[in-house]
């Protein structure tokens, strides 16, 4: 029997591929589990479309964040922390930190989970930094961690 996916089934398939299963699976697995749905007429253009849909809208993701990696391209940017002897900070600069002075400073938006970071930034001095903007984007900035002044 030929069904369509609705949903990513981990031994058949992806989201709107069509596959041939065995009747009594489908009838007593698939289908009522709302995991598939027969391949009949109006289904099979229905997830055409939404394919389609789905690409396009990946299209434009993959345009967003080329566009933004153009812009923090070369992208450097300071940030001043309080720092004790031997240039180590006092706290550290972690990828909230990060992302907060990336867009005011490129004025792109940088969600906190897409800066890549090992360990936080705990010493002054300039440190590369990974930003994920797509599974396929990415751009390196530079973070100059300077210490802060204590003028009172």
């Amino acid at each position: 029997m030929q069904v369509i996916l609705t949903k990513d089934v981990k031994t058949l398939g992806r989201k709107g591929e069509t596959v041939n299963v065995a009747e009594g699976y489908a009838r007593n697995y698939l289908l009522p589990r709302g995991l598939a749905v027969e391949a009949a007429g109006g289904a099979v253009r229905h997830f055409e479309n939404e394919k389609k849909r789905i690409e396009t809208r990946a299209d434009h993701e993959l345009a967003a964040a080329e566009e933004a990696a153009a812009k923090l391209k070369g992208l450097t940017v300071i940030i001043r922390a309080k720092a004790g002897e031997g240039g180590r900070l006092f706290g550290s600069i972690t990828s909230k930190d990060i992302a907060e002075r990336v867009q005011k400073a490129a004025h792109v938006e940088v969600d906190r989970r897409k800066v890549v970071l090992e360990d936080a930034i705990k010493t002054l001095g300039a440190h590369e930094v990974q930003i994920k903007l797509h599974p396929k984007v990415g751009a390196v900035i530079k973070i100059v961690v300077e210490p802060e002044d204590r003028a009172v």
